[in-house]
């Protein structure tokens, strides 16, 4: 009697499954509020070089002073002559006045980082990124060796202490450090919760237990946070709003517990089978003791047949020919799809909205990115989900480069935000949807470590995401078909990979090797049965 024939008993869709979704569901919302306050602390408005002239000018008329000015965010003036700026030549700026969002106070207009400084958030950024490359190596490691739950634990509260201490800071390489820290556990906590949840639901529930809670929750936290930034004006004491609530991690060992799959693959029997009666009291199932007994019979005789299982690491994926290739597909597609997501989320000034307002709105598409993948992925499978995702999303991105090269902004503000909108719809769609299907095919034994590793590439990626918006800088719609062409790759490598769906999924890495292995690259779920149909209709 296997794991999945026990949880099913013990429940696998009960109340103890609802309570480690709304766990799930909260920590969406301290990832969502961790990972983009890397954009909305360091937001920069439109400024320009202070003089005693411009005191009192709106905002049209300090533009129009500094018309005649190639550069007027670092142009220091000597006067103002018939309303045109007269510039003062061989001079550097020294204060500024900035175009505030709401009277928001940004680090960049706090300690002024512009001009000869403008670099400074950049390198606290890249510092964030290295440190969320490290820190999901780390933690991703130490999830398959302490466990799920209490890496989950350390990765949050790790976050929470670098945002914690970035809010105190005034110099940049404190700035870097305390960024360093902050992203040892970006996505780690996130993906760690993922896998601890999709350990315990039924296949049948994965996709809508996940999914749902995804859409629901993850956008509740990036629409709020926005408003909640201009609310309380100041990048410090959001901060101390967006790390505070990570304490709430420290009830979960007290309602859920460590992942009985992971326990397994450590010969944790004992523990495995405690945790399993948890689950079953929780959601009022009676098991008998025979089924657990059962149950640590069948495994002990599967690792005495098995007994190489001990060996199972991220590293030997790469010793067999079919695990290697799919799991450098995935480590590309991860790489695609995260600086794909990263670049679509973060370009959002000058299209003609406040651009904490226009982040706030279409964040609105992370809800029916959700329902999507809630609706089609059962169908159509997972492989079938994730190229049509890259695919239709990197039409969108196309599409939406193109307007923003021939329209003028402060007129087509609406229809630019709409396709935004669209952009991060297709960027969700894909990003979620790789989500499950990595987790499915990477074998239980190294799925945190793997899932971890896989990821962490992806963020390493992310530090290139400021390099593809510069692009613009040459040819407007440059970014964006830079981005489509990557995610029109990404939908030709998701063929090249197994389906999933309905099936047992591997446990070890000798199940990897041979899952799915007379299975074609175009075969899809959903064709197949329509296949099945019309041979049955013809005996």
């Amino acid at each position: 009697m296997d794991f999945a024939q026990v949880l099913d008993k013990c429940g696998n869709y009960g109340r103890f499954q609802v309570v480690i979704l709304l766990l799930y569901g909260y920590t969406n919302i301290l990832g969502s509020l961790h990972y983009f306050s890397q954009t909305l602390i360091t937001f920069t408005p439109e400024h320009w070089c202070y003089h005693v002239d411009l005191e009192g000018l709106s905002v049209k008329e300090q533009r129009s002073i500094y018309s005649n000015v190639s550069a007027p965010s670092c142009t220091p003036l000597l006067g103002v002559v018939d309303g045109m700026g007269v510039v003062a030549e061989g001079r550097k700026c020294r204060d500024w006045i900035f175009q505030r969002e709401s009277g928001y106070e940004s680090i960049t207009t706090e300690l002024k980082w512009v001009c000869d400084q403008s670099h400074h958030p950049a390198v606290g950024q890249s510092f964030f990124f290295v440190g969320s490359v490290l820190g999901t190596i780390t933690f991703g490691y130490l999830s398959d060796q302490i466990g799920r739950l209490p890496s989950l634990l350390m990765a949050t509260l790790c976050g929470a202490t670098g945002d914690f201490m970035t809010s105190f800071v005034h110099t940049l390489p404190w700035f870097a450090f305390s960024r360093f820290v902050s992203g040892l556990s970006t996505d780690t906590m996130y993906y760690l919760m993922y896998i601890l949840v999709f350990e315990y639901l039924s296949p049948k529930s994965r996709t809508f237990g996940l999914n749902i809670i995804l859409a629901v929750f993850y956008c509740f936290g990036l629409m709020t946070s926005p408003w909640i930034a201009m609310w309380i004006g100041n990048w410090r004491r959001y901060l101390w709003l967006a790390s505070l609530p990570a304490l709430g991690v420290l009830i979960y060992p007290l309602l859920i517990c460590e992942s009985a799959q992971w326990l397994l693959t450590k010969k944790k029997y004992d523990e495995a089978v405690a945790c399993l009666k948890r689950v079953a009291k929780f959601n009022g199932r009676q098991v008998e003791e025979s089924v657990f007994d059962e149950f640590i019979k069948h495994y002990r005789e599967r690792a005495q047949q098995k007994p190489n299982n001990q060996g199972d690491t991220f590293l030997a994926m790469f010793t067999t020919p079919r695990l290697r290739r799919f799991t450098l597909t995935l480590l590309l597609k991860s790489v695609i799809i995260t600086l794909s997501c990263d670049v679509i989320n973060r370009n959002m000034e000058g299209l003609g909205t406040s651009p904490f307002k226009l982040f706030s709105l279409t964040s609105i598409a992370y809800f029916p990115a959700g329902v999507a993948i809630l609706l089609l992925q059962n169908r159509i499978g997972r492989k079938g989900m994730a190229c049509t995702a890259l695919f239709v999303g990197g039409f969108i991105t196309t599409t939406t480069g193109f307007l923003i090269a021939n329209l003028d902004p402060s007129e087509n503000a609406l229809i630019l935000a709409i396709m935004v909108g669209l952009g991060r719809f297709g960027a969700t769609v894909s990003y979620d949807a790789e989500i499950q299907y990595a987790a499915e095919i990477i074998p239980t034994s190294v799925r945190g470590q793997a899932v971890s590793n896989i990821h962490v590439v992806g963020l390493a990626s992310s530090s290139l995401a400021f390099y593809v918006i510069y692009l613009a800088q040459y040819y407007k719609p440059l970014p964006s078909i830079f981005i489509s062409c990557l995610m029109f790759f990404g939908a030709g490598l998701c063929l090249t990979l197994p389906e999933t769906l309905n099936k047992k999924l591997p446990e070890t890495l000798a199940d990897g090797e041979k899952f799915a292995l007379d299975e074609s690259y175009l075969y899809f779920p959903c064709f197949h049965k329509k296949e099945e149909k019309n041979n049955a209709e013809s005996v």
